[in-house]
């Protein structure tokens, strides 16, 4: 249990009558990278205040470091980056950099907190210049100041340029790397998909989803065997194999959707179906995604 980063047990926070986390349990092991995903007004932002301190719980216990959220010695090991960054006016960048570093009892070099924020070119320039994408990446330098052993990252890459978001996850990257833990919600799936080695889907609430990447994506969408076809191979051909749920064509390439790919690849070989080329993968992470909100609100909506 030392080596717990985050804990939370049978967490609720209700506003006015409605539940926004309803007996949510998590365990996070230290150097996690954890994508915490859900549609809006899930209970995403609600469940990592609570983590940081800043909401009470209504029932629960929630524990950051084995301590209390709140405990200075707590704040002092890590940092967060929320949706709504605020700059500092008359301060340029580099000073308010320095700012947040004097907060801490071992920061981050004012050079490594430029490098990783893409932000060397405009230490001089006013904070309040800095344009949404500019100001998203000195959010995430401030978070950084204090070198966290956890940082928390709510939205991070939002109007970033293609060459800011990758040096981000070049950084999330070298930071796991250290053995930190990042916890991070995004609506890009992608970079869900690309960065976690964790993955936790909460809708309404309530935990849907918890496991690697690609055991969200094999237990919710299923596989996919894809191969190209000689010409003998049709659309009818390959619905008359059992355990084919959806046949998609390009060009003479196909893919297979199936519950079950070991069983139809076994099948396809008994038919001597003409292919070559053969791969098999999982589905994606936003088709995933999707089904998890969708069967959980169906289930919502049954009761």
């Amino acid at each position: 249990m030392n080596n717990l980063a985050i804990q939370l047990e049978h967490v609720t926070k209700d506003y006015k009558g409605k539940k926004a986390v309803d007996d949510l349990s998590l365990n996070v092991e230290s150097g996690t990278v954890l994508a915490l995903l859900g549609p809006n007004g899930a209970g995403k932002t609600t469940t990592i205040s609570m983590i940081l301190g800043l909401q009470q719980p209504t029932s629960g216990k929630v524990k950051l470091l084995g301590e209390d959220p709140r405990d200075i010695k707590v704040r002092n090991r890590i940092g967060a980056m929320l949706q709504d960054v605020s700059v500092i006016d008359n301060l340029k960048v580099a000073e308010t950099i320095n700012l947040f570093r004097n907060y801490y009892s071992n920061p981050l070099s004012l050079e490594q907190l430029l490098h990783i924020s893409g932000l060397e070119s405009e230490k001089n320039k006013m904070a309040v210049s800095l344009s949404g994408g500019q100001q998203r990446r000195l959010g995430f330098a401030l978070a950084a100041a204090g070198d966290p052993e956890i940082i928390f990252l709510d939205e991070p890459t939002v109007g970033m340029d293609i060459t800011s978001r990758q040096l981000f996850w070049d950084t999330i990257r070298a930071m796991a790397g250290r053995g930190r833990t990042v916890v991070l919600t995004t609506h890009y799936l992608e970079e869900a998909d690309n960065l976690a080695d964790r993955i936790v889907v909460i809708n309404n609430g309530k935990l849907v989803a918890d496991g690697t990447p690609s055991e969200i994506k094999a237990g919710t969408t299923g596989r996919v065997i894809s191969f190209t076809a000689g010409p003998s191979v049709t659309t009818e051909t390959l619905q008359d194999v059992p355990g084919v749920a959806n046949v998609e064509w390009s060009g003479r390439r196909v893919k297979l959707a199936s519950s079950d790919t070991d069983r139809l690849i076994v099948a396809l070989i008994e038919r001597n179906i003409d292919m070559r080329d053969i791969e098999i993968q999982s589905g994606g992470l936003e088709d995933a995604f999707q089904a998890l909100v969708q069967n959980t609100n169906e289930l919502e909506g049954a009761v």
